[in-house]
């Protein structure tokens, strides 16, 4: 079936019972258009939402830029006040010092300007060190500090360095970074040292103090390379982003981050190069709008789940008697008579369900006189197919008989008519269609030990089995036919045969329940492809109706459907000069349950 074909199906109102076309005619008149309404209004609010907070929020980071920009040329201007002190320079300028006390000297004057200037009042500085040209380092810090032993890698421009890239630490581990600037002496043109001021990051705080929402959203400074330099998540400083992330230096766009759709707000410093990010998640862009959105939905579902209770319940009282009268149909159907369509009204329905009653009635006559007539059948069937395996059971008996006569064989021929009257005792008094498998195993012994008589070393055979043969039943004149004709096709050909029987228990075809497999297997010529393809199409056909194939098998399969059902009987497995080896499956048949399913007499019916 095509897709098309399929999709008409689908859309087929023929296809749907009437029921559920009340309630989808409903569906699409009301809900469908309300739902797409509601939908369709809040998507174009928040699409507003979006346009508007992504053309403020990147002015707002503009602004902010503009005042970062001035900060850190404030901060960038205050190395200019060593040019203040004439000593401070001299100082900076000196290659040697004869003595200690001296350097110590220096150094205390070095280090007390550096204090008075640069931390007379509350500010963002951590310390400012000062590298001469040899290697000396001034300084002074408002808490103490770690490494920076070596003087940063020179450089003859002003650089920024952040604290991922230093070994410098402060107590208490306050975020920072570095500017670094060479000291020029302007009377020698030459580089008198370098001058590091470690710059708290929290002056950022300050400048982003507006738009900073540190619940909600992130916001961070970065330089080109995507280094962040300032994060509110300070665990964040030092990392690297990913700059193909960011389409746009100056902008909005959107971004996803673990699944949440985000916005994203990107603007670039102009002096320092510094871009500033600010992302937060569309879910607080839109947290009114969500409020009004969950009211009118939960509003929307009471409204719509009260009406459709209503059109259930209308289509129900329609649909209901029509439906009973489905499913009833659909009882007789399956064979099921025993039915009532027991609807009180007197409207249409009601004239139809007493029509429908009085067929039933009629119809329930019907099958049980066909049931009577059917199973008359069978008894007389069955009585044919036994009539048809004992002419040739006694020929062959009597043949083998005969022939130990002949030869004057005295004591052979008493034991013989012994075995031989045992199976017409067998045959004849015992009328049960049910024998325990003891009765039917002792008749195939006697069959089998007539005919060793007749051929001697030439026949074998074996009956092995674990089962109390006297606690189970099975049909009777089941083996007979089959051992006939292994004996009469395996020793044309061949100079000696074995015959081997298996009683067992294996898994029942039905669920929870054990089934019993008779095995016979000879080492006869084999069955050829033909006369197997033949047996197993007349085995899978209707056993009553191919009983007179002239296949001994096929009448043993006939009568074992007819007592338990299609799925039981024979099945037959060949190997050309190897033999053949037929299995006969049958219910397990203990003695309480040939009285409870089974009949014993062959004029009486199966209970099953």
């Amino acid at each position: 079936m095509t897709f098309k074909a399929k999709l008409w199906q689908w859309l087929n109102p023929k296809n749907y019972r009437l029921r559920s076309k009340l309630i989808i005619t409903y569906i699409l008149l009301t809900v469908v258009p309300i739902s797409l309404l509601g939908y369709i209004s809040y998507s174009q609010y928040t699409k507003s939402v979006e346009s508007q907070i992504g053309e403020y929020v990147p002015k707002i980071l503009d602004q902010a830029n503009e005042n970062l920009d001035k900060q850190m040329n404030e901060l960038t201007s205050a190395s200019e006040l060593l040019y203040n002190s004439s000593q401070v320079l001299s100082i900076l300028r000196k290659n040697n010092y004869p003595t200690r006390s001296e350097f110590l000297n220096d150094r205390f004057i070095m280090n007390s300007y550096l204090s008075s200037t640069y931390f007379t009042e509350k500010n963002n500085l951590l310390g400012v060190f000062v590298w001469t040209t040899k290697q000396r380092l001034f300084s002074s810090t408002a808490v103490s500090y770690t490494g920076f032993e070596k003087e940063p890698e020179w450089s003859e421009e002003e650089r920024i360095i952040l604290q991922h890239e230093t070994d410098l630490r402060f107590k208490g581990k306050p975020p920072f970074f570095l500017i670094v600037k060479p000291i020029q002496d302007v009377e020698n043109r030459k580089t008198i040292g370098t001058i590091s001021i470690a710059v708290k990051l929290s002056f950022i705080d300050k400048v982003l103090m507006d738009i900073k929402d540190q619940d909600r959203a992130e916001l961070w400074v970065m330089n080109k390379e995507g280094r962040v330099i300032y994060h509110t998540d300070h665990e964040q400083i030092g990392t690297l982003e990913d700059m193909t992330a960011f389409p746009l230096s100056n902008g909005s766009f959107r971004d996803y981050k673990d699944g949440e759709r985000m916005l994203v707000s990107v603007s670039e410093s102009e002096q320092m190069g510094w871009m500033t990010v600010y992302r937060i998640p569309f879910k607080y862009l839109t947290e009114q709008a969500d409020l009004i959105k969950d009211v009118v939905i939960w509003f929307f579902v009471a409204i719509v789940t009260a009406t459709i209770i209503l059109s259930v319940f209308t289509a129900w009282s329609v649909s209901r008697p029509i439906y009973k009268l489905s499913r009833l149909m659909r009882n007789v159907e399956k064979g099921n008579f025993q039915v009532d369509l027991n609807i009180e009204s007197k409207d249409e329905m009601g004239i139809l369900a007493g029509s429908f009653n009085s067929m039933v009635s009629r119809i329930r006559e019907l099958v049980q006189l066909n049931d009577h007539i059917e199973i008359r059948q069978k008894q007389a069937e069955l009585y044919a197919l036994q009539s048809q395996i004992n002419p040739h059971f006694m020929y062959n008996t009597l043949e083998t008989i005969s022939m130990a006569v002949e030869e004057d064989e005295k004591e052979t021929v008493v034991e013989m008519v012994t075995l031989l009257g045992r199976m017409l005792r067998f045959s004849l008094s015992n009328k049960d269609r049910i024998v325990t498998m003891s009765k039917e195993v002792e008749h195939i012994n006697n069959y089998l030990s007539i005919q060793k008589i007749r051929f001697g070393q030439r026949l074998q055979f074996s009956i092995d089995t674990d089962l109390e043969m006297q606690e189970y039943y099975s049909p009777k004149f089941i083996l007979q036919p089959i051992i006939e004709n292994c004996i009469k096709h395996g020793l044309e050909t061949r100079k000696g045969l074995h015959i081997q029987i298996r009683i067992n228990k294996i898994k029942g075809i039905r669920p929870n329940t054990e089934d019993i497999a008779i095995v016979v297997k000879d080492s006869g010529t084999g069955i050829n492809a033909d006369t197997m393809d033949k047996i197993h199409e007349l085995l899978c056909s209707d056993p009553i109706a191919k009983r007179d194939s002239g296949f001994g098998l096929i009448n043993v399969h006939a009568r074992i459907a007819m007592l338990f059902g299609v799925e039981y009987g024979l099945k037959v497995e060949s190997v050309i000069r190897e033999g053949t080896e037929v299995i006969i499956r049958i219910p397990v048949i203990t003695d309480s349950e040939v009285g409870e399913k089974y009949e014993r007499s062959e004029g009486e019916a199966y209970r099953g």
